[in-house]
C-alpha cells in the first residue's frame, strides 16, 4: 500500500474515534443543556480536522491556520459550509431536547444523528486534505 493509502485509513480510523466518542456524549440525557454540549462537540470537531490535516501533511494546524485554509477556499464556500454547519448543530441540539423525553430510544437517536454528523464533515476535510495532498505530490 502507498503512503496515501495508509494516510487514507488512518484519517478514516480517526473520524471514526471522533464520531463515536462524539455520539456517546451526544446520547447521554441532558435536557436543557443540549446547546452546550454542541459547543464541546463543535471543538472536539476541530480537534479532528487537525489531526487529519497532520496526518496528511504531519504538521500541526492551529485554529489560525484552519481559518486561512478555509478562506483560501473561498468565502462562498466557507460560508456555505460555515451555514451547513451551524444549521446542523442547532437542529442537532433541538432535536436532542426532543429525544431526552424518549428515553433509551431518543439516545440512541442522538448518538447516531451525533456521529453521522461528525463523520459526514470529517469526510468532507479528509477529502478536501487527501484532494490537496495528491496536488502536492505531483508537484514534487
Amino acid at each position: 500500500m502507498d503512503l496515501q493509502g495508509k494516510k487514507r485509513i488512518e484519517a478514516v480510523l480517526a473520524i471514526a474515534g471522533y464520531a463515536a466518542s462524539g455520539g456517546a456524549v451526544s446520547a447521554l440525557p441532558s435536557p436543557g443543556a443540549e446547546m452546550p454540549k454542541q459547543f464541546v462537540l463543535t471543538a472536539a470537531d476541530i480537534g479532528m480536522y487537525t489531526l487529519i490535516w497532520k496526518i496528511y501533511f504531519e504538521e500541526d494546524l492551529s485554529q489560525k491556520n484552519l481559518l486561512e485554509i478555509l478562506a483560501e477556499l473561498g468565502m462562498v464556500t466557507i460560508g456555505a459550509v460555515g451555514t451547513a454547519y451551524v444549521v446542523a448543530k442547532v437542529s442537532t441540539a433541538i432535536l436532542n431536547e426532543i429525544n431526552d423525553w424518549l428515553g433509551p430510544v431518543g439516545w440512541g437517536v442522538k448518538a447516531a444523528i451525533a456521529g453521522s454528523l461528525s463523520s459526514l464533515f470529517g469526510l468532507g476535510w479528509m477529502l478536501y486534505c487527501d484532494r490537496l495532498y495528491s496536488q502536492k505530490q505531483v508537484a514534487f
